[in-house]
């Protein structure tokens, strides 16, 4: 391992756990404008979605920044990402107001979010984390 690969591994841990967390705070106070949005995008059941929602991008979020359990909170983030970009990027959708080229930005730069979690679902956070303190 050369002298960079631990502080990249803190860093990206870092930015991916703010990447879910800072959304899923923001949603609390922006419930009603979210049901909204997912109610626009047929998202079934969105408040309750939503509810459930939250709990996973804050907890997942701070789990993937202090390294705890890492490979489970990758793999659940993961697939909520896989399933918040199918209902809510479908750039092969048409809404008023809506703009489809931004659309499919965000569906690929998920993508890329998805891939990362996986990543990270695989190899885990054996080094400066609370997984690796409690290895044996």
């Amino acid at each position: 391992m050369n002298a960079l690969s631990l502080p990249m591994d803190l860093l990206g841990r870092a930015l991916m756990g703010a990447y879910f967390l800072v959304p899923g705070l923001l949603k609390i106070s922006g419930f009603d404008a979210m049901v909204a949005y997912m109610t626009q995008h047929g998202v079934p059941l969105p408040a309750l979605l939503l509810a459930l929602t939250i709990p996973l991008q804050v907890g997942g979020g701070l789990a993937l920044i202090v390294g705890w359990r890492t490979r489970h909170a990758a793999f659940l983030l993961a697939g909520l990402t896989h399933a918040i970009n199918a209902f809510m990027h479908d750039f092969w959708n048409v809404y008023d107001g809506g703009d489809q080229g931004h659309e499919l930005q965000n569906f690929v730069k998920k993508l890329g979010i998805f891939a990362g979690l996986l990543i990270l679902a695989a190899r885990g956070a054996p080094r400066a984390s609370l997984d690796g303190r409690m290895a044996p």
